[in-house]
C-alpha cells in the first residue's frame, strides 16, 4: 500500500480503537502532531511506534516544532529559539550566526526523531517586512540572510537524519492577513516576488526534500491561491525552480482555504494543483467526510517522494542526551539566553 494524500490528527495522547481504523484507510498518508498528544519522551516515542506500526510502508509522522512560539513538545524538549533570535547573531557575527542556524536544526531534529518524529515543517523561509504575523519565525528582513540561515538550518536537519520542509512558499511575508483566519492578498507583480523565492533558490539546487505551500492568493500571478494554484506549484516550484520533492499544502481546514469550496473541493483542487499531501487539522468530521467521498487514487510519483521523508535510523534520547554534540548545542543554547538580544535590523524597526 502507498502513502495515501491526507495527514491527519489525533484526539490525544494514544491512538484510539477508531483512530487505527482511520489510520489503516488507504488515502491516508501521514499523522501530524500536536501538544496534546504530548505528555513526555516516552510517551512520544510510544505513539510515533505505534501510528508507524500501523501501516507498511509506514505513515509519516509529522509536526510544527520551529522553536519560539511555535514548538509542540515542550517539557523534556530543549527550549528552542525562535529564527529572529537565529538572525540577530547573524547580524552580530555571520559565521556564529550560521554555526547557531545548523546546530539548532540538528538539535531539534535530532531529539524529534530520537522520538520517531519523521518531519518537523520547518524551517520557515518567510521574509521578515515587519508586517505579517509571521514577526519572529522568520529569520531575517534580508532574503540573502534569510537564504543562507535556512541552508545552515536545513544541513543540520539532515545531519540529524530528517528533511526540511521550507514554508510558506511562495512567501507569507508580505501580507498583514493570518492565513488561519482569513485569505492573505497579495497585489504584487511576479517580478515584484524574487525577494521571496529567493530562499526557494539557494535550498532546491542542494535537494530541499520537501515544500509547505500557502494558503495565499497573488491576484496578479493566478486567481487561485498558491496552495491550489497549478501555475505556482506546477510551473513556478516545479517547472522554474526546478523543485522535485515533495509538496504540503497548509492545512486545509485554515480560513484561508475555507471560501474556495467544501473540503472535498479543497482537497480535490489542492491535488489537482500538484500538492502531494494534504493536511486536516483540528476537523475529524472533515476527515471522515473525506475518507467517505474524497474519488482519487494515490500517484505513484507522489508516494515515492512522500516516501524518502522518513526519518533515518537514529539515536535514542538517552544516547543523543549523551553526546557531546547534544551538550555542545545546549552550551548555545545557555548562550542564546543570556545575552541580551539587540534589534541591529533598522529596516525591521
Amino acid at each position: 500500500m502507498t502513502l495515501g494524500p491526507l495527514m491527519i490528527d489525533l484526539t490525544g495522547t494514544a491512538l484510539t480503537d477508531e483512530e487505527r481504523a482511520l489510520l489503516a484507510h488507504p488515502l491516508v498518508g501521514g499523522v501530524i502532531l500536536f501538544s496534546r498528544n504530548y505528555a513526555e519522551p516516552a510517551q512520544l516515542a510510544a505513539l510515533t511506534g505505534a501510528i508507524h506500526a500501523a501501516r507498511s510502508p509506514p505513515l509519516l509522522v509529522a509536526v510544527d516544532h520551529e522553536g519560539g512560539r511555535v514548538q509542540r513538545f515542550r517539557e523534556g524538549f530543549s527550549a528552542l529559539p525562535a529564527a529572529r533570535r537565529i538572525g540577530r547573531q547573524f547580524d552580530l557575527e555571520a559565521r556564529r550566526g550560521l554555526a547557531l542556524a545548523r546546530e539548532m536544526g540538528w538539535l531539534m531534529a535530532a531529539e524529534l526523531g530520537a522520538c520517531g518524529v519523521d518531519l518537523s515543517f520547518a524551517p520557515c523561509v518567510d521574509i521578515d517586512y515587519g508586517v505579517s504575523f509571521i514577526t519572529d519565525r522568520a529569520f531575517h528582513s534580508r532574503p540573502q540572510a534569510v537564504s543562507q540561515l535556512a541552508a545552515a538550518y536545513a544541513q543540520g536537519m539532515r545531519e540529524a537524519g530528517m528533511a526540511a520542509t521550507a514554508k510558506h512558499f511562495p512567501g507569507h511575508g508580505a501580507v498583514t492577513a493570518d492565513s488561519h483566519a482569513a485569505l492573505p492578498v497579495d497585489r504584487r507583480e511576479f517580478a515584484d516576488l524574487e525577494a521571496d523565492l529567493m530562499p526557494y533558490r539557494r535550498l532546491i539546487p542542494g535537494g530541499l526534500p520537501a515544500v509547505m505551500v500557502g494558503h495565499l492568493l497573488f491576484p496578479a500571478v493566478d486567481a487561485a491561491p498558491a496552495s491550489f494554484s497549478h501555475r505556482w506549484i506546477g510551473q513556478v516550484l516545479r517547472g522554474e525552480l526546478g523543485f522535485q520533492g515533495a509538496v504540503f499544502a497548509d492545512d486545509l481546514s485554515m480560513g484561508g482555504a475555507a471560501a474556495y469550496g467544501d473540503i472535498v473541493t479543497r482537497a480535490e483542487r489542492a491535488l489537482a494543483a500538484g500538492c502531494d499531501m494534504l493536511p486536516v487539522c483540528n476537523d475529524r468530521a472533515a476527515v471522515e467526510t473525506l475518507l467517505d467521498r474524497l474519488k482519487v487514487t494515490p500517484a505513484p510519483a507522489s508516494g515515492v517522494r512522500l516516501a524518502r521523508l522518513h526519518g533515518r535510523e537514529r539515536q535514542g534520547p538517552q544516547a543523543l542526551r549523551a553526546s557531546a554534540r547534544w551538550r555542545d548545542a545546549q552550551a548555545l543554547l545557555a548562550e542564546c539566553a543570556a545575552v541580551p538580544m539587540l534589534d541591529l535590523d533598522v529596516g525591521n524597526t
